[in-house]
């Protein structure tokens, strides 16, 4: 008997329409699906007439699943894997499946569709041609703010995925970390009815944030314009940078570029970004 296929298939984020018919095809022929959520996913598959075993699979049984899903290829079995929303294995599970499966021999068939990460990215008015996917955070608060410091000075664009329960606090951790005046877009409920895709600098997310419970739930992609190097001649002065290192070890960066700025006159940014040079 010929050995089986793997193929990771990606799904609707929101909307049922937004899935290839090439995908369809796939799940309707397969012998079995492999899912995060089965009662999830029996609403995207009954939609489409689409009747097949499932398997679940997630982050605490994958391992385990794998070795199962490799017996099935084995004997000539053709397996899909589906997560419950958008494109598998991108902040999902998948990818202890995926390695083994490789590792044993089997081929692994793309079937590419939605993806939250790149339909934000698209609408967002920022750059595109160098992004970073950081997904979701580390929820532990210094775990957090210590990866974002790490990206402070990151030209390129950078794009976050977060939960609605922390996306005041996330606002808030991002506006330590960049300032506020660092452009960000914050895209939620993604294709679905209440979609809203809000463009400004971090401190006017904040206040539209905080303005709207409304506008806290869903799941977020937020995606955070990428650091700017100061133009020539963009340089503090030697009194400038010292007030800066008096006011650095006992306030966090953009409270001490606040007054620095305040007091000389200049801009707010010229010493937040020199603020976060000392911390590199």
């Amino acid at each position: 008997m010929s050995k089986g296929d793997l193929y990771i298939v990606a799904t609707p984020i929101g909307n049922l329409q937004d899935i290839t018919l090439r995908a369809i095809d796939v799940l309707k022929e397969v012998d079995c699906i492999a899912v995060e959520d089965t009662r999830h996913s029996r609403k995207l598959l009954n939609h489409y007439g689409i009747d097949k075993p499932l398997v679940s699979v997630h982050e605490h049984n994958e391992s385990q699943r794998a070795d199962e899903i490799i017996a099935r290829l084995e004997v000539g079995g053709k397996v899909a894997l589906i997560s419950d929303a958008g494109t598998p294995l991108i902040s999902d599970p998948g990818y202890t499946l995926v390695k083994k499966v490789v590792a044993a021999g089997y081929t692994v068939y793309p079937i590419p569709g939605a993806c939250a990460a790149i339909a934000g990215l698209s609408a967002s008015g920022l750059a595109t041609d160098r992004f970073q996917f950081e997904g979701f955070l580390p929820q532990k608060t210094g775990v957090r703010l210590e990866r974002l410091r790490q990206l402070s000075q990151q030209t390129s664009t950078l794009v976050f995925y977060e939960a609605p329960h922390r996306i005041v606090s996330f606002c808030l951790q991002l506006i330590e970390s960049f300032g506020e005046e660092r452009e960000a877009v914050f895209a939620r409920e993604m294709t679905k009815n209440f979609e809203t895709i809000h463009y400004g600098r971090l401190s006017e997310q904040l206040v539209w944030l905080k303005g709207d419970r409304n506008q806290q739930r869903g799941e977020f992609v937020v995606m955070i314009e990428g650091f700017k190097l100061a133009e020539k001649g963009e340089v503090l002065d030697i009194e400038a940078a010292q007030l800066m290192d008096l006011l650095l070890p006992d306030l966090p960066p953009n409270r001490a570029a606040q007054i620095a700025a305040k007091f000389f006159g200049k801009k707010k940014k010229l010493f937040y970004d020199y603020a976060l040079s000392k911390k590199a």
